[in-house]
This record gives C-alpha cells, structure tokens and sequence, in this order.
C-alpha cells in the first residue's frame, strides 16, 4: 500500500497544496513552522479520521476560513482509492471512500494503517497511563474494529456506573440491583477488552524487544509489561470488593481503565526516572517499529511510516542506522519531515537509496 497523491485545501497554514509522492521515500523539508509537520498530519488524517496532535478538529481549519477538505489517493491491491475528509466550521465531519460517505468512522479505522513517530511520543514514557493506554488502543484498533467498538461500549458502561456513583453518592442511597447490573455490563465487555491486550503483547514482545536490540546494538536490557488488575483477580469480584472506595470516590477506581504499559531497564527500574534521554528515544522508536511490525503481519501489507522530525532527535550513527533499516524495503513507504533538505539529500545518498524532496515554505509547497 502506498498514497500516490494528497491535496489539501484550507488545512491549516496551506490554502491549497498538492503532493505526487514517490512509493519509496519522502521528504518534506523547511525551516521550523513553515508546514511540514502539517503534511503528515494530513495523511494521518486520511488514515486515522484525526489528527495526531489536536483532537479538537475545527481547530484544523485554517484562520479565516470556514472549512477544510483533505483527500488522498492511495493505491492498494493494484486498486486506487479516493479518501477523502471534509469539515465546515459548526457541522459535523465527512468521511468518503470513493465518493461513498461512511455512516461509521471507525469502519474506515485500519484500512489505511499507519505509523507516526513525532518529538510528541516523549509524553508515551512522560506522561500518566492513559498516553500507553492510547498507544496500545492505536495499535490493536487497526486491526480490529471488533476491538474498537469494544472499547467503546466499555467506556459508554464506565461513564454510566460513574454517573450512578456520583448520584448514589449526592443521594446517600445505593441501589445495589441496578449497580449489579453495570457491573455485570462492564465485566463483560471489559473483560473481552483486556484478552485482546493480552493477546497483543505476548505478539507484540518479541518485535519491540527486536528493535530496541538493532537500535542500541543490545548495549542494555529494558523490559516492557503489561500491567491490569485483571492479571491478578476476577473482574467482577474486583468491582465488588472496591464498591465503598468507588462509592467514596463517586467513580469506578478499577478496571481496564486503569490498564498500564510499564517501561524499565537496568533491571527493573522504571525507564521515565533512570534512563537517559537516548534510551528514552530508543525505546520510543523500538515501540512504533514494533508497531508497524505488528501491522504488517496482522494485515497483510506494508503500512505507511510517518517520521516527524526524526533527525533532530538522534545522533548521526542512530539516524543513518534508523534510515538504513526503513529504507531496505521491509518498510515500504516512508515519510520524513527535517528542517536541512541537503542532510537528508545526503543520509539517502550514503545509504544508496531514492528519496523525494518537497521544499515547504509559509504553507506553501515549492
């Protein structure tokens, strides 16, 4: 799978911009805040129905516009879609495959799979557990919708127990059958949630663990886990012996909802604390490698692999090794965004392989 060909019209800082890729490597350069990083969020766009950095998205229209289109072709099967996403200010966004309209986004999530390494995956290892929460839902919805439409059910049940919790607990009343019934609701889809997560890292493991030796040419150990009070006791049973806590809380203070990936190296200490920078990177990378690996497999075909800024972030050895091993067709098509077009003219250049350049300057394409 590859896109061909992206236009965008009132996305951001680009009135219009239109893009024919090259199906191995490419390039978006320019100075800082010029619009390359947009590019790639427009493709994720495409892939994902959203953007990578802002949930919210009205704000992705451009200022002083009233609505923004963002289509693409991408070529799969030796088949050509059209996708295509609009959005006018005040109304609801539209999703088109062929000029078919999607009455479900998420029947539109994995079609397109995607891989997106950005300066902002720091907040992965940085940030609370719901970052790695996002990052495992990422990756598994895309292979399976049944999982997404799961983990939605889940969250509708989660809000509704917390709304009677909070009632209950204004109320100073409990009516114990209805809240048997949310519980029961919860486990059972909670609990289909958290064997497809299980199932996922025992695949996942292996691949990361993979990566992260390549990157570091094994020069330390780390170790990532899957953390769930499901691994340790019944779902149902866990729900029951935290009633008065919830009811104290007014909120449901165990589940899948509080789901963890744990990072650590140097034998058990926690990598968000005791490693450098370096290995935080590495370990950042190794994850989203592993992920597209992880795709591939599931689906059966290359996804797209996005890398926002990448040359910024690692020292030469690390990059020309990272460019090196994308750019050896296991990968397919890449992207790249970097701030010195003749840097990345030359990392090509030393690794023998193609890439195509697209000079970006104040939300235009040269």
């Amino acid at each position: 799978m590859w896109l061909k060909q992206l236009r965008v019209l009132n996305f951001k800082n680009y009135l219009e911009a239109d893009l024919e890729f090259a199906p191995q490597a490419n390039a978006i350069t320019g100075k800082n805040g010029a619009g390359k990083t947009n590019i790639i969020d427009a493709i994720h766009y495409l892939s994902l129905c959203k953007s990578y950095f802002n949930p919210i998205d009205s704000q992705q229209i451009k200022i002083g516009e009233n609505w923004f289109i963002v289509q693409g072709d991408f070529k799969k099967n030796n088949q050509v879609d059209k996708i295509s996403c609009s959005l006018k200010r005040n109304q609801k966004k539209i999703f088109e495959r062929n000029k078919k309209k999607y009455t479900r986004l998420a029947d539109h999530i994995g079609l397109y799979p995607i891989v997106m390494i950005t300066p902002n995956d720091t907040v992965i290892v940085m940030g609370g557990s719901e970052e790695r929460r996002r990052f495992m839902d990422n990756v598994i919805s895309q292979t399976d919708n049944s999982y997404l439409d799961q983990l939605i059910i889940y969250n509708k049940v989660l809000q509704q127990r917390n709304a009677f919790l909070k009632n209950a607990s204004e109320q100073g009343f409990m009516d114990n059958s209805l809240l048997s019934i949310l519980d029961q609701q919860l486990v059972e889809v909670g609990f289909n949630v958290f064997e497809r997560r299980k199932e996922f890292l025992n695949t996942f493991l292996p691949e990361f663990n993979e990566h992260y030796d390549y990157l570091t040419a094994g020069a330390e150990k780390v170790r990532l886990s899957y953390r769930s009070p499901l691994l340790e006791d019944d779902f149902l049973q866990i729900l029951k012996e935290n009633r008065d806590k919830d009811l104290a809380f007014a909120r449901t203070t165990q589940g899948i909802h509080r789901d963890d990936l744990v990072f650590e190296i140097h034998k058990g200490m926690p990598l968000k604390k005791f490693g450098s920078q370096g290995q935080q990177k590495s370990f950042l990378i190794a994850l989203k490698l592993a992920q597209y690996s992880f795709l591939k497999a599931k689906k059966g075909f290359q996804p797209l692999l996005l890398l926002d800024d990448i040359f910024d972030k690692l020292d030469e050895r690390r990059v020309e090794k990272l460019m090196a091993m994308v750019s050896n067709g296991t990968f397919g098509q890449i992207f790249i965004t970097d701030t010195d077009a003749q840097r990345t003219k030359t990392i090509f250049e030393k690794i023998n392989k193609p890439i195509r350049l697209f000079e970006v300057d104040e939300g235009k394409v040269c």
